[in-house]
């Protein structure tokens, strides 16, 4: 028997090699025509064990060289993630999720931004909270824009809810405990939150024009508009300063278009028209001082956790051109105001940007060739973004180039053209042998995500199929008490509570235009007592247009300098 090397290749099937005995198989067992070495009878080989058994005396006799089959796998009801250690003072890696592994978010790969989508009801809200509350415990502020309403509970401790200790439960989380989170509340209008304000010339003209709804030759005449009021040194604050400038240069067209260009009355008349309309929604409250300075989100409380910025956007999602263009203007003032870091170990800030479509939708294509340069650019600030929508498709390609992390909850597809849209976000995965990722994102329950994200060296990772954690903070709206109270508590309240209303371009103008009345009055009575005189011709620069420019720049001109530098998305450069 030493001489006998036996290999199973195959269930049921074996094959021989130097053997002196004779093999049979069949479907059912293995016969070896040789004797038992303790009574003689006939010996058979165990496909279970691989050992030579006697069928009367028992005797077993094992044969070198066999290769035993593996036994069956068997399914551990408990997720393979309950074996994992987790160190909760591990800040290179947050646990979002778990499945049949853990799945991590690499903390360093964060700005290389991301992706939060799925269908109305699907568990997108509660995802951003997830990953708001892991980023601010390692320190690292966040922004959030509430539409809903339903992200202010981050303010308060959860409370005991079954269906959350039953997934505290499954997915074996340790040391579970329901916290609230330092918030801070801001608010366009300053009703639920501290004032948010912008200059209009701090938001530039590229973004004033997408409020205002303007065509590109009406954009191209508003640029004029910046344009001499930036050479004029006069700032332009608030949206009457806007109007005046406009209505100033409209009836100085002649004496500008050789400086600067073609300037039409009835593209005077549709700006003006425009900003009546914004000023009538509300637009006003907007613009104006003190303008935020956005490096004051960039803060941590004394327990050295990161505030969540959360604006307030119930009522100003209302004003869906208002409310896309705001958070642009926020992305460019980050890009412009940061300095390079390139590639920190957690990300300085993080920007969740609930209903991203918006600021996509029918956007020019300058303006999208903008979007995509910042998204990409602002990595190396240490800025990170998660762009948060119903659909994959609604974000444009050289932008979803950009996110390396998804997380995806269920897509429902009825027409065609959601089906493929279905598939095209399937096919953006690295595919897991486990299961179709077509077939799963419809099958996909609330809360549960097809989740893929980057590795340590930025190369993207399986997808896998996962819960989302559950949250520690209050799963519901906070109720407005508590908010008001946390916004008079803020130091920053203090800064931005108050609004000012210091001289600017409205106020000089209009002082120009009284100087101006004054001055033909004066010329008419000079006209009635020296009739017979010939009337002198005015010195050179003495029109109404450089006296007013003079004035400006006297006035208004020593503070800001007599060219005003622009960033990318057409806003100010501050120093």
């Amino acid at each position: 028997m030493g001489n006998c090397s036996v290999t199973i290749m195959e269930q049921n099937k074996i094959q021989v090699f130097k053997s002196k005995s004779t093999y049979k198989a069949d479907k059912e067992r293995v016969e070896v025509i040789k004797e038992c070495p303790a009574c003689t009878g006939p010996m058979r080989l165990s496909e279970e064990t691989g050992q030579m058994i006697c069928d009367y005396c028992g005797t077993k006799i094992t044969l070198p060289g066999v290769n035993r089959p593996a036994p069956e796998p068997t399914v551990s009801p408990a997720p393979i993630a309950k074996e994992e250690v987790f160190d909760p003072f591990d800040e290179s890696r947050l646990w979002i999720a778990t499945g049949k592994e853990r799945v991590y978010l690499v903390t360093k790969m964060i700005n290389r931004h991301g992706l939060v989508a799925g269908a109305t009801g699907t568990g997108k809200t509660v995802t951003t909270k997830v990953l708001a509350e892991a980023l601010s415990s390692i320190g690292v502020p966040v922004f959030m824009s509430d539409i809903k309403g339903d992200v202010s509970g981050l303010c308060k401790a959860g409370e005991p809810n079954s269906k959350v200790e039953e997934r505290v439960q499954s997915m074996g989380i340790p040391n579970f405990s329901y916290s609230a989170y330092p918030t801070r509340f801001f608010d366009i209008f300053g009703r639920n939150g501290v004032p948010v304000r912008t200059t209009i010339s701090g938001m530039g003209p590229l973004l004033i024009s997408r409020i205002l709804g303007l065509n590109e030759t009406q954009t191209g005449i508003l640029h004029i508009v910046f344009k001499i009021a930036d050479d004029s040194g006069m700032l332009l604050l608030d949206l009457k300063d806007l109007r005046s400038m406009v209505q100033f240069v409209g009836e100085n067209s002649r004496e500008f278009t050789l400086q600067y260009g073609n300037i039409t009355t009835q593209s005077i008349g549709a700006i003006q028209r425009s900003i009546l309309t914004l000023t009538s929604s509300g637009g006003e409250e907007f613009f104006g001082e003190p303008a935020l300075d956005i490096r004051d989100w960039l803060a941590c409380d004394s327990n050295g956790r990161g505030y969540i910025n959360i604006m307030d956007c119930v009522t100003l999602f209302q004003s869906p051109l208002l409310y896309s263009t705001f958070l642009l203007w926020m992305l460019s003032e980050l890009y412009e105001v940061l300095p390079e870091v390139g590639d920190p170990e957690k990300p300085k800030m993080v920007f969740f940007f609930d209903e991203a479509h918006l600021l996509f939708t029918d956007a020019p294509k300058a303006l999208l060739q903008k979007i995509e340069q910042v998204v990409r650019l602002i990595r190396s600030k240490g800025v990170g973004i998660f762009f948060i929508t119903h659909s994959p498709a609604d974000i444009p390609d050289v932008v979803m180039s950009q996110l390396g992390n998804k997380i995806q909850h269920a897509l429902r597809a009825y027409t065609p053209k959601e089906q493929k849209g279905v598939r095209a976000a399937a096919a953006s995965y690295r595919p897991n042998p486990e299961f179709n990722s077509e077939t799963v994102l419809g099958e996909l329950s609330t809360g549960e995500a097809l989740i893929s994200v980057l590795d340590e060296k930025g190369a993207p990772r399986i997808v896998q199929r996962a819960f989302l954690l559950p949250p520690h903070s209050y799963m519901g709206v906070a109720e407005p008490h508590l908010i008001a109270e946390l916004t008079r508590n803020s130091l920053l309240y203090s800064k931005y509570g108050q609004a000012i209303d210091r001289e600017s371009a409205f106020e000089i103008l209009q002082r120009q235009k009284q100087q101006q009345q004054s001055l033909l009055a004066q010329q008419q009575q000079l006209k009635q007592q020296a009739t017979q005189a010939k009337a002198k011709p005015a010195p050179r620069g003495s029109s109404p247009v450089d006296k007013v420019v003079n004035s400006a720049m006297s006035q208004v001109g020593r503070d800001v300098g007599r060219s005003l530098a622009r960033g990318l998305l057409g806003n100010i450069i501050k120093k």
